[in-house]
């Protein structure tokens, strides 16, 4: 599959180490190409970095790795996604990391869903800190990695995505589950943040 990221800030670069390094090429769209040139030359001849709407024209699986607000714009800017895999990495986080803007009843990613026309709409890689996703390895096994869609098709795929760069992919069914899947990610920043846990750590499950 032809992936696209658009974002090139903690968690789009994070993406794109694991993916570059799982042998997977990737093209990064952002609206000012000229100012991430060499941050994403450095990632080596697999990496390709275009403005975002030709990103988003040569992927067949397009990454959301961007601010929630501007995940929004981004959705409602096309007239038709024509069945592309579109990722939704954000969180609706609330000023200050208090907590999230939205939720119970909906969440960021269905609210991506409703304005993406066209587009398969999958919830993943928004539930641990960029350091895991460019590193998912862990002595103790593999971090979990929660993925919803109601596409199962591309559902699947990103599935594979995540397992292709060492998470423990977790199959939570519809895209509703997100209205779980973000909160979780307040979990982590909570953790890392307010308690001063620090970004090393990431959720695992363990079975008997």
């Amino acid at each position: 599959m032809t992936i696209s990221i658009l974002g090139a800030g903690n968690v789009g670069m994070a993406l794109a180490r694991a993916l570059l390094r799982a042998g997977q090429p990737v093209t990064l769209g952002v609206p000012e190409p000229a100012r991430y040139a060499d941050a994403v030359a450095a990632l080596g001849p697999q990496a390709r970095l275009t403005g975002s709407a030709a990103a988003i024209d040569s992927g067949g699986l397009v990454i959301l790795a961007v601010p929630y607000a501007a995940a929004l714009a981004i959705a409602a800017e096309r007239a038709d996604w024509q069945g592309r895999v579109l990722v939704d990495a954000t969180n609706p986080l609330a000023p200050g990391l208090s907590g999230l803007s939205l939720g119970t009843t909906t969440s960021g990613a269905e609210q991506i869903a409703a304005r993406a026309r066209g587009a398969r709409v999958v919830k993943a890689f928004n539930t641990t800190g960029a350091e895991n996703m460019a590193d998912s390895h862990y002595a103790q096994g593999a971090p979990m990695m929660p993925v919803a869609g109601d596409d199962a098709a591309a559902r699947q795929q990103v599935l594979a995505l995540a397992t292709l760069i060492g998470f423990d992919a977790v199959d939570m069914g519809p895209l509703s589950a997100a209205r779980y899947l973000e909160p979780l990610a307040m979990v982590w920043i909570h953790l890392a943040f307010k308690q001063g846990q620090g970004r090393q750590f990431a959720f695992a499950r363990m079975s008997r």
